[in-house]
């Protein structure tokens, strides 16, 4: 005997139930129209963080690390982790536009914590290269986007946002990873690293308080 599919189930992965609710559909064009506009608009910001003068900071773990181009493997932990989202927002609608309020609320947090905490790059730095990234935000690698660590907290609110286990093992692994590459690379300051993922924490609670779940 054939039991009827449960409805909750039903409404978590169906686009077509989410989509027929005004307040999902409002929330999620809002969200990504706000997110996109800030990727398009990141080049001119960061270009204009460049140009301004900072202090270094003293980072006492960072100097007993010897700077390495680590790039490859930080490529390929953002964009693994970063698969794993796109695949399951495909599925679960709630997740998508979760993730989506989520990065824009730290997106906006941290232009602000940039915009008004002013610093030079670390000591041995070594430009990330990674193609993806650099589309968005210009021609030249940017170095003073530092506190907090953009990489960091994108992935950390993927982790956030999963609700497979596997999921957030996995994630989980490769964002502890993503942030001792960063400090290996000399990328960020190690402020900036422990900064992500507390900060990201308050931006998922409060998108988690807008989003909402769907009723």
């Amino acid at each position: 005997m054939q039991t009827a599919p449960n409805r909750q189930s039903v409404k978590a992965t169906s686009w077509s139930y989410a989509w027929s609710q005004p307040a999902f559909r409002i929330k999620f064009i809002v969200a990504w129209a706000l997110v996109l506009s800030i990727l398009a608009g990141f080049h001119i910001f960061f270009e204009h963080i460049e140009k301004r003068e900072g202090p270094i900071l003293d980072d006492w773990l960072l100097n007993q690390i010897p700077s390495y181009n680590v790039s490859v493997p930080v490529f390929i932990c953002i964009w693994g982790a970063t698969l794993i989202a796109i695949i399951r927002s495909i599925k679960y609608p709630q997740t998508c536009l979760l993730m989506a309020t989520s990065y824009l609320l730290v997106s906006l947090t941290r232009i602000l914590s940039i915009w008004f905490i002013s610093l030079n790059p670390p000591n041995g730095l070594i430009p990330l290269v990674d193609p993806l990234t650099n589309f968005f935000y210009g021609k030249q690698y940017i170095t003073k986007d530092l506190f907090f660590s953009g990489h960091t907290s994108s992935v950390f609110i993927i982790f956030l946002c999963l609700t497979k286990r596997s999921d957030k093992i996995i994630t989980g692994v490769l964002c502890i990873i993503l942030a001792v590459l960063l400090l290996v690379q000399h990328v960020h300051y190690t402020i900036d690293i422990l900064a992500a993922p507390v900060i990201s924490y308050g931006c998922y609670l409060l998108a988690k308080w807008l989003v909402a779940e769907i009723n």
